[in-house]
């Protein structure tokens, strides 16, 4: 009898969501983000917004608030590229519900993103991975895919407005035509309107000063840091 005790006392107990109080909730929502639990962040979202939360409110102190975590945790080692895609498929299923609440109501993305591998290249975990996660954070994020072209990006941005155009490389054959993308961006008079980020494995610092980019982001978590960074720093100024 004691072992069957025993077994039921050590069992946890299930959590429902709908019997939590709203911090509590919202302590629930960043433990199953971060788990990737994407029916329970649709649910609890869900719920929020039937308790009276405004949409807006939802996306910071819930989704936003929870991927931050996870990309502190991934830029310093503790979380994986696929855990991270699992928490930015959970996120997302909460912002198919939010984003429509979101845009009848006229609430403002924290910013706007066109990204996309560069022309010559295929690889795109790493810029999905950025993508998500600027999702996460509360940008509206066009993303291009990969074997972009300067014509592409170029049509993206005139048609998005974007605040941000983020490029990746995973080849050191393919790095060149980053600059191409600049300085066709400062010949058509768009680049200083636009906060140019690059990333990928061979880039470093230097490379993005030397092609007039405005920053390298070795990660997605840094990514999101920069870019939130700089669009706020040029918001305060305009």
């Amino acid at each position: 009898m004691s072992d069957t005790v025993d077994d039921v006392g050590e069992e946890e107990a299930e959590v429902v969501l709908a019997d939590l109080s709203d911090d509590e909730l919202i302590v629930q929502m960043h433990e199953d983000m971060y788990d990737g639990l994407a029916e329970e962040i649709a649910e609890a979202t869900r719920l929020l917004l039937d308790r009276g939360w405004p949409a807006g409110r939802v996306l910071e102190e819930a989704l936003v608030a929870g991927m931050t975590t996870v990309g502190i945790d991934f830029r310093d080692g503790i979380l994986f590229v696929p855990e991270v895609l699992l928490a930015a498929n959970s996120m997302k299923a909460g912002m198919t519900i939010l984003r429509p609440i979101l845009i009848e109501t006229g609430t403002q993305p924290t910013g706007k993103m066109v990204i996309g591998t560069v022309k010559g290249d295929i690889h795109d975990i790493g810029k999905n991975l950025v993508s998500m996660m600027m999702e996460g954070a509360g940008f509206e994020v066009e993303n291009l895919g990969v074997n972009t072209t300067f014509e592409e990006f170029l049509a993206a941005v005139e048609e998005h407005e974007p605040d941000i155009i983020g490029m990746s490389a995973l080849l050191t054959t393919t790095m060149p035509y980053m600059k191409v993308v600049v300085d066709g961006l400062v010949k058509e008079g768009r680049r200083d309107k636009l906060i140019v980020l690059v990333g990928g494995a061979p880039l470093n610092e230097e490379f993005a000063l030397s092609i007039g980019a405005d920053a390298y982001c070795r990660d997605a978590a840094t990514a999101v840091e920069t870019a939130t960074k700089l669009v706020a720093e040029r918001r305060a100024q305009a």
